[in-house]
């Protein structure tokens, strides 16, 4: 059984595509309190977002409750442009800017990832990149976007799927799912690791 520590629509529906038997136990962390400093490793930041959210999850569950181990599953994404961390938007002007700033522009997706065993305390962490280029965006099709608000939740104000499907300009190496909050390959490949003796 994996729990998701995680309240992410999109990381649950990936899950479920993919056969992956879960929970959702969304973690006790808002993470939109929390601001890096100006000397903060990208990297380090997000796989300490997904460790947070992991380890909160675990404290909370009682393995004994479950007919089968389990481990909890914790992630989170960022972008980073010009070495600046872009988590979510704040609200619809935070969106327009953030989204403006990528346009015609290229910029890193960060996802970390966090994998705790609540039995004994092991763990994995690990962070996945990927570089996305967006190219031209008119003015009214930023604001058909906020008025769409498809942007709320979304680290970068954005999510690549919907983006490419209505028609974006965006171009990218690296793994979809992982620009979308989960690089799912790598994750279940971890994961089965903690079901191996």
């Amino acid at each position: 059984m994996v729990v998701l520590a995680s309240a992410s629509p999109r990381r649950r529906v990936m899950l479920e595509e993919a056969g992956i038997e879960h929970r959702v136990q969304p973690a006790a962390v808002d993470d939109g309190e929390l601001v890096p400093g100006d000397s903060t490793c990208p990297q380090e930041w997000v796989a300490a977002l997904a460790y947070l959210k992991a380890i909160s999850s675990a404290r909370t569950i009682d393995d004994s409750a479950f007919e089968s181990k389990v481990v909890v599953l914790g992630a989170d994404t960022v972008c980073v442009q010009d070495g600046q961390i872009i988590g979510q938007p704040r609200d619809r002007a935070h969106a327009r800017e953030i989204i403006e700033q990528m346009r015609s522009n290229t910029h890193e997706v960060l996802t970390g990832v966090a994998i705790v065993d609540p039995a004994d305390g092991r763990r994995e962490l690990f962070v996945d990149r990927s570089i996305v280029t967006v190219g031209t965006i008119h003015d009214h099709e930023i604001e058909q976007y906020l008025d769409s608000e498809h942007w709320r939740g979304k680290a970068g104000a954005y999510n690549i799927t919907e983006r490419l499907a209505a028609g974006w300009s965006i171009t990218f190496t690296g793994d979809e799912t992982s620009i979308v909050g989960l690089p799912l390959s790598r994750t279940l490949d971890r994961v089965a690791r903690f079901f191996v003796d």
